[in-house]
């Protein structure tokens, strides 16, 4: 990850929370789909780390379904912001780190790099995907999620919104297209297609799935068997 993003500079603490207070019905449904799948797979006993996790918003939704949760972020403000916002979840802490630069001694049953983040922290490398899975204990689970294409419209919706509340730029509707989502201010967002995830897969060397929820994520999990 590029340390002076786009999401350390602008879009993060009080913003990034904006963002999902959306009044685009399927916009929530997919947000709470996504998180069901996760939830749906764990049983309790898990310790959990999330990359990219901005304010906490996901830490928050699964700490009651796991042993442990631990959120990472680039940005400061967002993880001071997401400290007060999970003051109420006692297994749940967040803390600044870059996903390049990933300092923890314990091993974790299930990493999440969820809501397009493979986008936001231009996770692709294969090193970089074998580091994580060098921090998965044998058994455990790498989840990765990005958009399925047939939810392009609400996600352009969505961003549309987000430019009308001033915590994005205004939509480039020229380059806007194919799965890439660019703003005037310099953001682009870029959509990885099941191809790519397959890929990424391949790479892992592990035993891997691609599965479609609600027909607007879709979901690369990574079995480190």
């Amino acid at each position: 990850m590029i340390k002076n993003n786009y999401y350390e500079q602008k879009l993060n603490s009080q913003k990034l929370f904006k963002v999902y207070e959306t009044k685009i019905p399927r916009v929530k449904q997919y947000l709470d789909a996504e998180i069901s799948f996760v939830r749906n797979h764990l049983t309790g006993s898990e310790r959990v780390l999330e990359l990219g996790a901005g304010y906490g918003r996901i830490l928050k939704a699964l700490a009651g379904n796991c042993k442990s949760i631990v959120g990472i972020d680039i940005s400061d403000e967002s993880v001071s912001l997401g400290n007060e916002y999970l003051k109420d979840s006692p297994n749940a802490e967040i803390m600044t780190m870059d996903v390049i630069n990933l300092t923890f001694e314990e091993k974790f049953d299930v990493i999440l790099c969820l809501q397009n983040g493979l986008s936001a922290m231009k996770v692709t490398s294969s090193n970089l995907i074998e580091k994580m899975l060098g921090m998965v204990v044998s058994g455990g689970k790498v989840y990765f999620s990005t958009y399925s294409e047939k939810f392009w419209d609400y996600r352009l919706m969505w961003f549309k919104e987000q430019a009308d509340k001033g915590l994005l730029g205004e939509l480039d509707l020229d380059k806007t297209k194919d799965g890439v989502i660019i703003c005037k201010d310099g953001f682009k967002a870029i959509t990885h297609t099941p191809e790519d995830l397959k890929m990424l897969g391949h790479l892992s060397g592990y035993e891997y799935q691609i599965q479609e929820v609600d027909e607007s994520s879709v979901f690369l999990i990574i079995h480190k068997k």
